[in-house]
């Protein structure tokens, strides 16, 4: 199987994806004639399998006694478990059991339990009566699909790119990507285009889940907007735009995704309670009581109290020159004190309603060197640079990435196998 880096080359795009397609025909009829075969998870030549999905209230210990293991069984079980595979205990509606014996009244002679798509851990015992257990990683068959679409009039982003087959869970990480860019609220427009290059991962030719946002393009109302994921030279991986530079910024325009704008940045406002106009240093995003509040960067809490003006707020010292504010909370994320080191989108609170405010609302702002600044405007900083030998790389890497996708663009049922 070619790296991607090898796959994605303006000669061999057009060549691999034929190829692919071929593999895919012939795939399709082997699946079709091991249907006919048999097969399946019940039975097999010399083998009887039972397969159990943990539910709520079930234990290790209960499962295995219901398949006739003694209690000191359960208890060799749970110790090698632990020791070698780190599993205490069963998630139920997510882990499987699959007891395997030579037939249907047999004693069982292996054991697999899978927590994952990607990864089981089959245990056996030995002829001296100890189980032994060993994990196996599944092998993904990943696949690179291209999907693009246009803001009709009405449309959300998210409603435009459901439409254009984007899943749900890769258009919320491409929503947290856009956010250091733009507002989703005031730049989305009828007649914008996007697309999204993303992974598919598969197993045994059914699709499990989806992998990584590879490349992002918006055509925002400040200008194209274009983000490519790269790995460095030093493992680390982050988002770049076209040129190279740091496409993730250390602070998000938007804290809250898809969060209505009610009240811009302005110098000279009437204050909707005071009933006077004064400047409104920050953006009002209308949301309902109890919406999560995220840190729109990683830094300091430096503040957590309460006024008149602000009610419930909490302020973070990003770096020597950034702070960013949150005010309006209908209360705190617990363990959120001054002196708190939080992350980038980590719940600091809730929005609600206190202080001098007509509504729920989460009241933001940024602060650079001591000046209040308009958060929809002000150039932020970007973190993760390329160095110049990485910058290289990226730069061909980008090339090849550009050409597959406009391969992919003019043939939307394909994609690249990595």
């Amino acid at each position: 199987m070619k790296k991607a880096k090898d796959i994605l080359t303006s000669n061999n795009v057009v060549r691999a994806v034929l190829g692919l397609a071929i593999l895919l025909t012939l795939i399709a009829v082997a699946l079709v004639v091991s249907r006919h075969i048999g097969g399946g998870r019940g039975y097999s030549e010399n083998v009887y399998k039972s397969l159990v999905t943990v539910e709520s209230g079930d234990t290790l210990s209960k499962l295995l006694l219901a398949q006739g293991f003694t209690n000191n069984d359960v208890l060799q079980i749970a110790k090698v478990l632990k020791s070698d595979a780190d599993i205490t205990s069963l998630r139920a509606d997510n882990d499987k059991i699959e007891f395997v014996r030579t037939d249907e009244n047999s004693p069982v002679s292996k054991i697999v339990i899978i927590p994952s798509p990607w990864r089981q851990v089959e245990l056996t015992c030995g002829d001296a009566g100890q189980w032994q257990c060993k994990t196996v990683d599944i092998e993904r068959d990943t696949r690179v699909v291209y999907r693009a679409g246009e803001i009709l009039d009405g449309d959300s982003f998210y409603l435009a790119g459901m439409r254009a087959g984007i899943p749900a869970g890769i258009l919320a990480e491409v929503y947290d990507l856009l956010a250091f860019e733009m507002d989703f609220e005031r730049d989305v427009r009828a007649g914008q285009k996007f697309s999204v290059l993303y992974e598919e991962n598969f197993s045994n030719g059914k699709k499990i889940d989806n992998g990584r946002v590879l490349a992002v393009e918006f055509e925002a109302l400040r200008g194209n907007v274009k983000m490519y994921r790269f790995k460095k030279s030093d493992g680390k991986t982050g988002y770049y735009d076209e040129n190279g530079n740091g496409a993730i910024k250390s602070l998000k325009r938007t804290p809250i995704n898809n969060a209505k704008v009610t009240s811009s940045f302005s110098n000279s406002r009437k204050h909707p309670v005071l009933g006077y106009t004064r400047a409104h240093k920050g953006v009002d995003f209308r949301a309902s009581t109890g919406t999560p509040i995220p840190a729109a960067g990683a830094g300091r809490v430096v503040a957590r109290s309460y006024n008149r003006g602000h009610g419930n707020y909490v302020k973070i010292r990003h770096n020597g020159s950034y702070e960013t504010l949150y005010a309006h909370m209908s209360r705190f994320a617990k363990g959120v004190v001054v002196g708190t080191t939080v992350k980038q989108g980590q719940t600091i609170g809730y929005v609600g309603s206190t202080g001098l405010s007509t509504g729920p609302h989460l009241h933001y702002e940024i602060i650079k060197d001591g000046k209040h600044v308009n958060p929809m405007t002000v150039k932020l900083p970007a973190i993760n640079n390329l160095d110049k030998e990485d910058k290289k790389k990226f730069l061909e890497y980008r090339k090849a990435l550009d050409k597959g996708m406009e391969q992919l663009s003019k043939n939307p049922n394909w994609f690249i196998q990595l």
